[in-house]
């Protein structure tokens, strides 16, 4: 599932963040199943709107959770549209074991789990939704990029050797033919770009587009340096994606513009991400942010608590879930507020998170802790440093697809 799930949830969900309201009068129950957005003509309704929202709250999302919640809504409306498309369905029993997988991350079962949704005001459905929009996605992927991503051993042993994580950026060496559209002009410039896609060798595609660009770069045949994949816009980004080298891009329409690409070279070895040192680290539920009891912990464990093993003298007449200890976490692994701060602190250090209504404390233990103590290693091995490049660049060609695809979607708010 996304990264979203690596959220520490069990100190949220104990907290009664919201309660039911009276059931409101009939008509107004009718108005809240109404349809507030289509997406490519499937319903999103302000029920569900409100529950998304809701259910984001209660996982700790903050600032502007309503659009938070839209956006999240329409994604999964364009995850379950795709699937449709591709003919992938889940089996009858995967959505129940994905809310069991969820609800196991924060120590409950998914019976629990709902129960403790509902009491927040959440429905079970509204939980259900979201794990299914998560699964049938990944099933997507695996259907559509499954195998077509490899990484060379050189690609592996430079992730190893690198010490400053750096994110992983595919480069791609095109060539452009850009043509204006204007003053009706669209059927005229469609057939132009129709032929520069039809182009089969890049002296073909150069001299198409010495003769019709409007690019500046028609006076080099259209010839661009490298760059970045996910610098492209995500309409171009996604057909790119799909070339090899020699190939062109269908005619593909932007603002006031078809255009044209012709793929002259791909490299995905600058760059890599090789992702940190395994790291160890705990957390301490301090309790109700504000409150006395976090403060008083948090002094306590400032005065008594220089390692890790100290904390749990610290903690000792707390009970045994406010405290957890990770070991060789990968960097992947890691939830998302850890994560960033984690690279700025020594071991022994801590800091505090606020999730929810709650402060949590952060010590991280150490770095490069041995992931096969027999094999003595002090970071991912070659074979986990493979997987992690390879769910690397799928991510982000699945990343890619849909941007694509909400770029072409049609939304409508009636």
């Amino acid at each position: 599932m996304t990264r979203h799930f690596s959220l520490l949830l069990a100190p949220l969900l104990a907290l009664v963040l919201a309660v039911f309201t009276p059931a409101p009068a009939v008509q107004a129950q009718s108005s809240q199943f109404a349809p507030v957005i289509r997406v490519n003509n499937l319903a999103i309704t302000g029920y569900e709107l409100d529950q998304r929202q809701r259910f984001m709250e209660l996982l700790g999302a903050k600032d502007d959770v309503r659009k938070m919640a839209e956006d999240a809504l329409i994604e999964d409306r364009l995850r379950m549209w795709v699937a449709r498309q591709d003919g992938i369905a889940l089996a009858p029993d995967a959505v129940g074991q994905g809310m069991s997988e969820f609800a196991g991350r924060a120590n409950m079962t998914a019976e629990e789990f709902v129960k403790a949704l509902g009491e927040n005001g959440v429905d079970a459905q509204t939980f259900r939704d979201f794990v299914a929009a998560g699964m049938i996605w990944r099933e997507v992927i695996k259907a559509r990029f499954a195998g077509r991503v490899q990484v060379s051993d050189a690609d592996v042993a430079r992730a190893l050797s690198l010490e400053t994580p750096q994110p992983e950026r595919e480069q791609v060496l095109l060539s452009e033919v850009v043509i204006r559209v204007g003053g009706g002009g669209e059927a005229e410039a469609m057939a132009k770009a129709r032929r520069a896609s039809a182009a089969r060798t890049e002296a073909e595609f150069a001299e198409i587009a010495r003769e019709i660009s409007s690019a500046t770069s028609s006076a080099d045949g259209g010839r661009l340096d490298w760059m970045a994949i996910d610098a492209l816009p995500p309409e171009v980004r996604g057909a790119v994606m799909k070339l090899r080298p020699g190939r062109t891009t269908p005619p593909l329409s932007m603002p006031n513009a078809v255009a044209v690409f012709f793929m002259r070279g791909m490299d995905e070895g600058g760059a890599v991400a090789p992702g940190d040192r395994a790291v160890g680290y705990a957390t301490l539920l301090l309790g109700a942010t504000g409150a006395e009891e976090a403060a008083n912990l948090a002094a306590k464990v400032a005065a008594e608590a220089d390692r890790c093993d100290d904390l749990y003298t610290v903690a000792r007449n707390l009970p045994a879930q406010r405290l957890a200890r990770v070991e060789a976490a990968r960097r992947g692994d890691l939830p998302a507020d850890i994560a960033a701060a984690l690279p700025r602190m020594d071991p022994g250090e801590t800091t505090v998170l606020r999730r929810g209504a709650n402060d949590v404390l952060v010590m991280l233990c150490d770095r490069g802790r041995a992931l096969d103590a027999s094999l003595g290693e002090t970071g991912p091995s070659e074979q986990a440093m493979r997987n992690q490049l390879v769910n690397a660049r799928i991510s982000n060609m699945a990343d890619a697809l849909l941007e694509e695809i909400k770029a072409e979607a049609v939304i409508v708010r009636p």
